[in-house]
């Protein structure tokens, strides 16, 4: 089968490499992408039987790489859900790789495609599991996040981050002892799963609300907050988000 990995890790591509390259008489490495414009372009170019995806990826998701494709090939999503998020993955018939990848697992995953493959089975409703995971994402508790600094995966705990700040197409993750670092969501997909602390106060920020040091209000009625981290940021509420700012408070 001729086959795309989507992925922005480099130790998860060379992870899911090694396996494939167990099965040489069926895997056919065509392209590799690793953020959601490459994978658009790769899927469009090489038109392959089978994509591996992650989830969570720079520039927009694996949901939206979906969104954008033509033809759809079969697809394997590779993911860091937790238990329940895969309890539900199995129940709707979604074909997952748990990271990081077991060979017993990676072995079924094998023996499903030979058999989708025979019935031509052309893969799942991805907005309905985008609606599923969207809901899942509320559910689950979240104690850190990861993100890269170098060749290193550092696991940030909820409670040290401060706010997230989007600049472009990036979106960076600030923490109460000043530190940035870049990271692989997106705003919609951070305020989808982050804990209720985490409030989005513009177009670009979400603010841990456990850190408000305090909050000066404006003639328009918008809010310059003021956080507790090393470096006092500023950050200013935008129009469409005061409310949600507001409803922090009892008055």
């Amino acid at each position: 089968m001729k086959t795309v990995i989507i992925e922005d890790e480099e130790l998860a591509i060379k992870g899911l490499k090694n396996l494939l390259a167990g099965y040489p008489d069926f895997f056919d490495i065509a392209a590799i992408a690793c953020n959601g414009e490459e994978a658009v372009d790769m899927v469009e170019i090489h038109k392959p039987d089978v994509i591996f995806l992650d989830i969570e990826m720079p520039v927009f998701n694996g949901f939206e790489v979906l969104k954008r494709l033509k033809n759809m090939p079969l697809i394997v999503f590779t993911t860091a859900y937790d238990d329940f998020a895969v309890k539900a993955f199995e129940e709707n018939s979604i074909d997952y790789l748990l990271k990081p990848i077991e060979k017993q697992r990676f072995h079924l995953t094998v023996e499903r495609l030979k058999q989708k493959r025979l019935e031509k089975h052309n893969q799942i409703d991805f907005q309905q599991f985008a609606s599923l995971l969207h809901t899942l994402g509320n559910k689950k508790e979240i104690h850190s996040l990861t993100v890269k600094a170098g060749e290193k995966l550092l696991f940030i705990s909820i409670a040290e981050i401060a706010y997230f700040f989007a600049e472009e197409r990036y979106v960076f993750l600030n923490t109460l002892a000043g530190k940035q670092y870049l990271t692989n969501y997106t705003i919609q997909n951070l305020e989808d799963i982050l804990p209720k602390e985490f409030v989005r106060v513009s177009r670009s920020a979400i603010i841990n609300s456990k850190h408000i040091l305090e909050a000066q209000r404006f003639f328009t009625g918008n809010y310059m907050i003021i956080l507790k981290d090393s470096k006092r940021s500023k950050i200013e509420t935008g129009r469409k988000y005061v409310e949600n700012f507001v409803k922090l408070f009892d008055y």
